[in-house]
């Protein structure tokens, strides 16, 4: 009869000696030989390898799953998300653009050169060109589509009161005048808003692009630690249990967690190096020029809607002074053209001092042009602000700057490639690399516990 204990009865086990079992309870012999077992040297070592593997299988999984994340998100910022942005900021330019030369054909009158319009109608034809191809590519987001599509409908109704102000002004109206500004405030206050919005839907896009690839793989480099720790811990105790210095097998699983560990973190280092470059030499400068040449064209578009207001209106001097004042800023305020030198690339840096010193002749000739204009002497003023047949006008300076900032811009395209170029490719071959090194890890653990647990049959 089995003798009663406190909160249970004793029975005799298999072996012949008391097991205690809860008072009420069955005996569990599975669960019993299996406490028994891990007690043993042979279970010790059962449960230390399902340990490591189960560590060496997660750190694996984890770091080629990084890794591959940061790939993905890298190609995404090299052959979409940037394209696009750059695309969107394009469009804008190309809408203030064509305000801008809509603007000086339509005071140039009888004497606008065809090159003039044909440009003006180059914009219009790119934004159009633009709006499309974003459609395609700018994926599943409702605000980015509703933006297109407004942008879409909102061209053809400006081109349309262009052509209304220019039909009425070539047949000597002053009507033709009001159209014009009415369509100029069409665009500054409808469409390059969107065209705003939109470009910077397509900046916040990139920089999240950029900073999933730029992230640093934490999990995995802190489950590689821990795992390379259990590893060497562990051959300290197979060595003072049996005074064998070295396991074969868990060597090669150190090894192999080892350079694992050491790839990811080279590549980290490599992968940041090159995103760092691609953001500082190309994404940011490209940023900064983008705004500096849409606030330009503006200020632009300002001069020559002050003289086709011919007096009537202070509105567009007062523009002009707004943007001016901005452009003419510090090289520290965000916006002027001086901060284009700041963190512009080398390649770039001789074309932005080009535009720089013909952006300071621009606003001299346009000083000397307002002072005309001032006099009353009207007809000067105009012919020293755009006269086509003259290269000293205020515009032709303009154009300068222009020309130069759009080489620039080349430029530092060319520099954010060259930076961002190969990087999901380096991850790729890492995360491929991580998960066979974890694999060899895994078959090392086994291969060097397994000869030990051999050792006990």
């Amino acid at each position: 009869m089995a003798a009663q204990t406190q909160g249970g009865v004793l029975a005799p086990s298999p072996a012949g000696g008391p097991v205690v079992v809860p008072a009420g309870g069955r005996l569990s012999g599975p669960l019993v030989r299996l406490r028994r077992a891990a007690g043993t040297p042979p279970g010790r070592l059962r449960a230390a390898a399902a340990v490591l593997v189960a560590l060496a299988l997660v750190f694996g999984v984890t770091a080629a799953w990084q890794s591959a994340e940061r790939a993905a998100a890298a190609r995404q910022l090299a052959s979409r998300s940037e394209p696009l942005s750059q695309d969107a900021a394009e469009l804008h330019r190309s809408l203030a653009d064509a305000d801008a030369t809509a603007a000086a054909g339509f005071l140039m009158a009888a004497a606008e050169p065809p090159e003039v319009y044909a440009h003006y109608r180059a914009d219009l034809d790119t934004a159009a060109r633009l709006i499309p191809r974003a459609a395609a590519r700018s994926g599943n987001s409702a605000e980015t589509q509703r933006l297109l599509a407004e942008l879409g409908s909102q061209l053809p109704y400006y081109a349309g009161l262009v052509e209304s102000a220019r039909a009425i002004n070539r047949e000597g109206l002053p009507l033709g005048g009001a159209y014009l500004r009415y369509a100029s405030a069409y665009l500054q206050q409808e469409v390059l808003p969107n065209a705003q919005r939109l470009a910077d839907a397509e900046a916040a896009a990139l920089d999240g692009d950029y900073d999933a690839a730029a992230a640093v793989p934490w999990a995995a480099l802190v489950l590689g630690g821990l795992l390379l720790g259990a590893l060497g811990r562990y051959q300290v105790v197979l060595f003072r249990r049996t005074n064998r210095v070295f396991n074969p097998g868990l060597l090669t699983a150190s090894a192999a967690v080892l350079t694992a560990l050491l790839w990811t973190a080279a590549g980290t280092v490599s992968a940041g190096t090159g995103l760092h470059e691609a953001r500082t030499q190309g994404i940011a400068p490209l940023r900064d020029l983008n705004r500096v040449r849409v606030e330009a064209l503006r200020a632009h578009t300002a001069e020559v809607l002050d003289l086709v207001s011919r007096g009537a209106t202070r509105k567009f001097e007062g523009e002009w002074g707004t943007l001016a004042k901005t452009l003419t800023a510090p090289a520290g305020e965000t916006g002027s053209v001086a901060g284009l030198l700041t963190a512009a690339p080398d390649r770039a840096r001789g074309r932005l001092a080009e535009a720089q010193h013909w952006f300071g002749v621009w606003q001299q000739r346009h000083a000397d042009a307002a002072g005309l204009d001032g006099d009353g002497a009207y007809e000067k003023a105009l012919s020293a602000t755009l006269s086509p047949s003259r290269d000293d006008t205020a515009r032709a300076a303009f154009d300068a700057a222009g020309q130069q900032w759009e080489q620039a811009g080349r430029a530092e395209q060319a520099a954010f490639e060259a930076a961002a170029g190969g990087i999901d490719g380096t991850l790729t071959v890492q995360a491929a690399a991580t998960a066979l090194l974890a694999a060899l890890a895994v078959g090392g653990t086994v291969r060097g516990l397994g000869r030990r647990l051999a050792e006990y049959r």
